[in-house]
């Protein structure tokens, strides 16, 4: 039987202080493959906290991280370095691309600590770009780009790895109305996939696209109905 993608057990983060702030307090959540999860709350809620647990960018304080089956608190940072690179795949509010780069060399950028030839990483990130739709755009410079292109080019590199978790943060917060919903729409197109997808979110019309939603509100997650709205 496969491994779920994201398995939390018990998970907690607290940071010191007088008295200490409970960032997320004894998480438990399954992520299969495949799924797509909204993670919906109000700013200062938890939300950033667990992306950083979820990313490996963050240690919890006690509980359980597995990532594909594996306990990520057996890894030295090495490992979990490693293991950021080739399995998950980040895509945030702001679009984080060099403006001296192309778009093509943008998406490469994330394959730089793969070993291989660069006529291969090449030939990933033009892939990449073809699939979100800028198969057209591979030699064209960040700032010509339209802000839904740039976010595109976000979403590329975070595909380029083949990561088992694409996770999203605020992904459409500097987004126009109209191209938010191009690149929901693209999300849905990757999901249809077969992409696991957790998108961090406080935008209800967001969260309303995933299949699944938790809520987190002073760090406790819990699983909402279908009839959450």
């Amino acid at each position: 039987m496969t491994a779920p993608v994201v398995e939390l057990v018990g998970l907690s983060r607290s940071f010191p202080g007088t008295p200490p702030v409970h960032a997320l307090r004894d998480a438990d959540l399954l992520v299969q493959q495949g799924d797509y999860l909204a993670i919906v709350g109000p700013s200062g809620s938890g939300k950033s906290t667990l992306l950083h647990l979820l990313g490996l960018l963050d240690r919890p304080t006690s509980g359980v991280y597995a990532l594909d089956g594996v306990d990520t608190a057996s890894l030295d940072d090495r490992e979990r370095a490693g293991m950021r690179a080739h399995r998950i795949g980040f895509v945030f509010q702001s679009f984080h691309l060099l403006a001296s780069r192309t778009t093509a060399e943008n998406v490469m950028l994330s394959e730089v600590y793969r070993k291989g030839p660069r006529k291969q990483r090449r030939a990933r990130a033009v892939e990449a770009l073809e699939r979100v739709g800028l198969g057209h755009r591979i030699d064209a410079m960040p700032t010509t780009l339209s802000g839904g292109e740039r976010q595109r080019v976000a979403v590329a590199r975070a595909l380029v790895g083949r990561p088992s978790l694409l996770l999203a943060d605020e992904p459409t917060g500097n987004l126009d109305t109209a191209t938010s919903e191009q690149i929901l729409e693209l999300f849905r197109e990757l999901h249809d996939d077969g992409l696991t997808l957790a998108v961090i979110t406080h935008d209800l019309e967001v969260a309303d696209v995933a299949e699944r939603r938790v809520q987190i509100r002073d760090g406790v997650l819990s699983e909402l109905e279908r009839s959450w709205r």
